[in-house]
């Protein structure tokens, strides 16, 4: 599988990336695989090209909140790597996948020499803060149906329809009852726009579930379209 296939890489410039490309590596990602715990130092840095990562907020009961998702858009573990940082919050691997990866003292050198390639994680570092202050509204605001319909919109545009998705999982990703996500998910389902057997959810009606959401859903995907200048149906609108 080409490096490319993560849209950031795919993104650089030919010479950039040939520079770049010595250096990385493909692993697999696997569910529920911790990549980072509070307090650690990175060792390695992650470009997905599927599956999808999880930033999650650990509470004092032992549950765990996420706060963004990364997934073949971006990038897990680069402005750690610039700027010599530990990570505050625990990451772990949503769904499985690829991941083209690199040392995080490599990525830190190359980004010296390529400006360009500084620009552009930096570019999605401001993204990324902009989706987790998103779900941090989010979540004191917005129905539990609303934030049901934008994350399942998110999950479609980083992994497509198919997702291998228990209630209990989503329940504690969303930081909401189970018997919430039942009923929610019922609905949908009884409305067509959703699928769900034995653990797996299979998007029907992406845009009758994009109707749904609340407002987060379009502002999320639109601050990537203004950072990135990418057009309203790229990478980040596949409906």
């Amino acid at each position: 599988m080409p490096h490319s296939v993560n849209l950031l890489l795919g993104r650089l410039a030919p010479a950039t990336f040939a520079r770049l490309a010595p250096y990385l590596s493909v692993v697999d990602l696997n569910a529920t695989e911790v990549l980072a715990e509070p307090h650690q130092q990175l060792q390695r840095v992650y470009f997905p090209h599927s599956g999808i990562i999880s930033c999650v907020v650990e509470l004092a009961d032992g549950c765990e909140i996420e706060t963004a998702m990364i997934g073949c858009d971006g990038v897990f573990g680069a402005s750690q790597a610039l700027d010599h940082k530990m990570m505050l919050n625990r990451v772990t691997v949503q769904m499985s996948g690829k991941a083209s990866i690199i040392g995080s003292d490599r990525l830190r050198a190359l980004a010296g020499e390529l400006p360009d390639f500084k620009a552009m994680l930096m570019k999605y570092e401001q993204f990324f803060l902009s989706q987790v202050q998103q779900t941090a509204a989010c979540n004191a605001v917005h129905d539990i149906e609303a934030r049901t319909c934008k994350w399942l919109s998110r999950m479609y545009d980083l992994a497509g329809p198919d997702l291998p998705l228990t209630q209990e999982f989503f329940a504690g990703m969303m930081g909401v009852r189970r018997t919430s996500v039942t009923t929610v998910a019922g609905a949908l389902q009884s409305a067509g726009l959703i699928s769900y057997s034995r653990g797996r959810l299979h998007i029907v009606d992406i845009s009758q579930l994009r109707t749904r959401a609340c407002e987060c859903d379009e502002v999320v995907r639109s601050h990537y379209r203004r950072v990135f200048r990418v057009a309203e149906a790229s990478e980040m609108n596949k409906s």
